[in-house]
């Protein structure tokens, strides 16, 4: 049975956005990154950098959600009934997702997926504990000591929860996050021995729930917020653009400070 959100539509928009933004998308998926995660070490200190993105991936979600539903009360409906739809039924598997025989956000899964293989879970345990004190997202990135690739993907990312208009952060979170996310983590699936299973169990969900689900709805809310509008559609290829040189920054940023000659993926 096909999925009730397979949207099968084509959208010229969409189709010319996808085409503006090809070059950038294909610098991350080339990227020699990949190539780079030879031992297990390398992958620690990949995931140590990449959490962050997992965490500011949940900031983006929520504020799309508190963007297009009512998070108040006293409780009125608001916004499009289609994207209520769309971003709550996202939200609940970003958040609260089946594991084993219980619950948990995809970020907590990716924080078991660092312990498992030892990574350094401390930079970003003391950035959640500044946010938690009150701090300011870039005040927290300082204070906790964050990876400085990290900290920066982070800091462009918040600029756009911050300031970004809807249409333009339903952009960012549909061809910066979910329609990129199952081609790279395709590229980033171990083979290797136990230490890796939470892992291969995280990328392996979000290839799979990405592809098959969430891309289509976020075209379809993207589609939605942009109607017809060309001025709309034009901030939304500069903002993909933005997110994208933003990610392989992050990219690059994570490839030199791999340890030098490692030129095999872990298999």
């Amino acid at each position: 049975m096909p999925s009730r959100y397979s949207w099968g539509a084509t959208y010229p928009a969409i189709e010319q956005l996808q085409e503006e933004t090809r070059l950038a998308r294909e610098a991350i998926l080339t990227h020699p990154v990949y190539h780079r995660l030879a031992t297990k070490s390398d992958i620690a200190l990949f995931m140590s950098h990449h959490v962050f993105a997992v965490w500011d991936f949940m900031s983006l979600l929520k504020t799309l959600q508190r963007t297009l539903t009512c998070v108040d009360v006293p409780w009125v409906p608001t916004g499009d009934r289609a994207c209520r739809r769309l971003i709550n039924e996202i939200v609940l598997v970003e958040e609260s997702d089946e594991y084993g025989d219980s619950y948990l956000s995809h970020f907590e899964l990716y924080l078991r997926a660092m312990e498992q293989v030892g990574a350094d879970v401390s930079p970003i345990e003391s950035f959640l504990a500044e946010l938690a004190r009150g701090s300011e997202v870039p005040a927290a990135l300082s204070g906790a000591g964050a990876p400085a690739p990290a900290a920066e993907f982070v800091r462009s990312t918040w600029a756009f929860v911050k300031s970004a208009p809807p249409h333009a952060l339903a952009a960012v979170f549909a061809f910066g996050r979910e329609d990129l996310i199952p081609d790279m983590f395709s590229r980033l699936l171990l083979d290797g021995g136990t230490d890796f299973d939470v892992f291969r169990d995280y990328l392996s969900r979000h290839i799979a729930v990405d592809g098959e689900y969430h891309t289509p709805m976020a075209m379809e809310m993207l589609v939605t917020l942009c109607d017809s509008s060309p001025q709309r559609w034009q901030e939304c290829v500069a903002a993909v653009k933005a997110c994208l040189l933003a990610r392989a920054a992050l990219w690059d940023g994570i490839n030199a400070a791999l340890l030098p000659e490692r030129n095999s993926h872990v298999r």
